[in-house]
């Protein structure tokens, strides 16, 4: 039974990342899109969580906490380039 539940939650999350990744490319400015990007990597996030669910593997949980690290990094970095023009001072 929790096999088709992660099951849903995989195509809920798969077309959450389809429609974050449209706004990704149609955003009207640019903090639209790095808010986009944010989110994308959330839902990757958990993509990965649940597939690791499904597969009853370890390996996804350590490949998900490295991509919420970056992500965060590069969100640091791309909204500190638009508002100050440069990311390291």
């Amino acid at each position: 039974m929790l096999h088709y539940v992660i099951l849903v939650c995989l195509g809920i999350m798969s077309l959450a990342t389809i429609l974050n990744m449209v706004r990704l490319v149609i955003g009207p400015d640019m903090p639209d899109r790095v808010l986009a990007l944010d989110t994308l990597y959330i839902n990757a996030i958990a993509l990965i969580i649940l597939f690791g669910l499904y597969l009853d593997s370890d390996l996804f949980f350590e490949a998900a906490l490295l991509i919420a690290v970056m992500g965060f990094v590069g969100t640091v970095a791309v909204s500190r380039y638009l508002l100050r023009g440069d990311i390291i001072e």
